[in-house]
């Protein structure tokens, strides 16, 4: 084996041969076609195997994820699948293995599954979700994560703002952004306090449109690298769109499905707006930490720059009032 050398980024030694060589490890064999899909966290790849259908190769980010943290990612998608739900879980070797290393890199496998993005608008593609999430909430509360970290105040709110404010935040926007991130994150940690009654469970944790493919009636979910800790609400609220009266609709036929599989806590609605502000901070900071990648100034040229950190600050202002407003509630 050998490894690409290489000045830059450490995913600039993912050349082809290199793709290919990781997966002709496992005992495949390629025949030399390799895409590379859309991915920026991690890599991921659609390679071709000779007589027989095409693999994806996902190689993990060094030092973002430990082998017991991807374990459990990797555990909970097959715990899932033995139950029947629609998940995409990585493909496993003779001895029951499913991640592997090659050079500096951890990989997986899985196999290719075609779809599109489901249609949020559409009431009953969210009575469809909803149950299935149900399915996995019901799987996912029966244990608990022991390595993988929880979507929590201080990683998502304190760490992401710390980070922004030395480092990117514009000289002419500082002050504003202290002022008002302080304000932010003391209503969150009031509002998280009041929750932490809320039980917390294995979720899927990145629940956008990009991670479900949906095909012939029914979705199925991919990529569980943001697996976590979090209330069964995260993995809710991000289905919703429009104003309060048309998420309220939504939020109804999502728990009607929902509840055919398990319970939900209404009090967990009012985590909905602290949640997504967490969302919003820590994807700002998740730009900035990732911003010595290449892939990142090319995918995000917008990020950084002044205009960007106006609107964030007019953006974050709202959520502010947002996190003051009475929680979504359900029509009767």
């Amino acid at each position: 084996m050998t490894v690409p050398k290489t000045t830059g980024h450490p995913f600039d030694a993912l050349t082809p041969d290199f793709v290919m060589d990781a997966v002709e490890s496992l005992g495949f064999t390629c025949d030399c076609r390799v895409l590379a899909l859309n991915s920026y966290e991690n890599r991921v790849y659609q390679v071709g195997i000779e007589d027989d259908a095409p693999l994806i190769v996902k190689f993990y980010r060094p030092q973002r994820w430990n082998d017991a943290q991807i374990g459990e990612e990797h555990a909970f998608c097959f715990e899932l699948a033995e139950h029947e739900l629609p998940v995409v879980a990585p493909w496993r070797d003779p001895a029951g293995q499913s991640l592997f290393h090659f050079g500096p890199f951890s990989f997986a496998l899985f196999p290719r599954r075609g779809g599109h993005a489901p249609e949020f608008d559409n009431l009953d593609n969210l009575f469809i979700l909803g149950r299935l999430l149900g399915r996995i909430h019901a799987i996912g509360a029966g244990r608990n994560f022991l390595h993988r970290p929880a979507i929590d105040l201080a990683h998502y709110g304190r760490e992401s703002v710390e980070l922004l404010s030395e480092r990117f935040v514009p000289p002419e926007y500082r002050e504003s952004w202290q002022a008002l991130t302080g304000q932010l994150l003391q209503a969150l940690e009031q509002t998280l306090d009041e929750g932490g009654s809320c039980r917390w469970i294995r979720v899927h944790g990145d629940c956008h449109s990009g991670n479900m493919l949906w095909r012939d009636g029914a979705p199925h979910f991919v990529d569980f690298d943001d697996a976590r800790s979090a209330p069964a609400v995260q993995d809710l609220w991000m289905l919703l769109s429009g104003d309060r009266t048309r998420q309220q609709q939504q939020l109804g036929k999502i728990l009607e499905g929902y509840h055919q599989f398990c319970d939900f806590d209404l009090r967990e609605l009012r985590l909905i707006e602290p949640l997504r502000t967490l969302r919003m901070l820590y994807h700002s900071a998740w730009l900035a930490r990732r911003w010595d990648d290449p892939a990142f100034p090319r995918a995000f040229p917008w990020f950084n720059s002044m205009q960007f950190w106006g609107e964030q600050i007019v953006s974050l202002r709202e959520q502010l009032a947002a996190l003051q407003e009475e929680p979504l509630q359900l029509l009767v």
